[in-house]
């Protein structure tokens, strides 16, 4: 559906390209979210918004769309792995947050050209 596009690789390779705000990061001592939390937070979101927004979307659909999300968790687990438990800072939140609506954006192009 998403994981096999152009899109997507373009969007995995925006995240590389940012890696560095999440290495050698320092979070407020008071953080308790980490990074793997707010991943998780923020494509939810974005995903209940692309389902909700399209109402005719078939059980399979949805279905679809979860195994989506799951490989990319997977693949950004991958690629943060060496940070996905360390305590979430704001600009990383933010990052985050913008990303998880590239996500959201990718999967609304897709269903739409469907």
């Amino acid at each position: 559906m998403v994981t096999d596009t152009d899109g997507y690789i373009q969007i995995i390779e925006y995240l590389t390209e940012h890696l560095s705000l999440f290495e050698n990061s320092k979070a407020p001592a008071q953080a308790t979210e980490t990074v793997m939390s707010a991943i998780e937070v923020e494509l939810c979101d974005q995903i209940i918004s692309v389902c909700s927004q399209n109402q005719d979307l078939t059980f399979n659909q949805r279905n679809a769309i979860i195994r989506e999300v799951d490989a990319i968790v997977y693949d950004l687990e991958e690629i943060l792995s060496g940070v996905i438990n360390n305590p979430v800072n704001a600009a990383q939140q933010a990052f985050i947050k913008e990303f998880a609506g590239l996500i959201k954006n990718l999967f609304d192009t897709v269903i739409h050209k469907g």
